[in-house]
């Protein structure tokens, strides 16, 4: 009977080891924020500056591709309408200069959504840059210990994104 409680014992050792451990609870004087990037960067002063500075970088390629679109549109209204009074060799003509058209506006806005990407990949990594330096500042002068981007849940309390705008708006100026 010995040999039986001693297995119980070492059971229920293995048992009681083998449970989760618990999370310790924070210290008193732990300091916590939580930092929403994503609307940060929908509603910070640098992320307006970005949008505005691409949209004018690709504005005349926008606009040169709405033109071409409307040509296209154009010449396939004019073959719709005047392609039974055409001459066949006319109608073929008008349909190559539509095909060639449409290939080439479908190229070049490839090409301008590839440099779209491109350019908007370097300037959020700059932003993201410059947000990080702002919340690493603010935590450094305000002592937190602890400071999460884009959490799941997260109490209003620890919420410092209001905080993280407001110092962007002051460091724009």
């Amino acid at each position: 009977m010995t040999a039986a409680l001693r297995f119980l014992g070492i059971f229920a050792a293995l048992m009681i080891a083998a449970q989760p451990a618990r999370a310790a609870d924070p210290a008193p004087g732990l300091k916590v924020g939580v930092v929403n990037t994503e609307r940060i960067m929908r509603e910070s002063a640098p992320a307006d500056r970005v949008k505005k500075k691409m949209e004018k970088e690709f504005e005349s390629r926008v606009q040169e591709l709405q033109k071409m679109e409307k040509q296209g549109k154009e010449l396939q209204t004019r073959i719709e309408k005047d392609g039974v009074t055409m001459s066949e060799s006319d109608r073929q003509a008008k349909e190559r200069e539509l095909g060639t058209l449409t290939r080439e506006l479908q190229r070049k806005n490839r090409e301008l959504q590839e440099d779209l990407n491109r350019r908007r990949n370097e300037e959020l990594s700059g932003l993201l840059d410059q947000i990080n330096k702002v919340i690493k500042k603010m935590a450094e002068s305000e002592k937190y210990d602890l400071i999460l981007q884009d959490a799941v849940y997260h109490s209003p309390r620890i919420d410092m994104t209001d905080k993280v705008l407001k110092a962007l708006a002051g460091e724009a100026k």
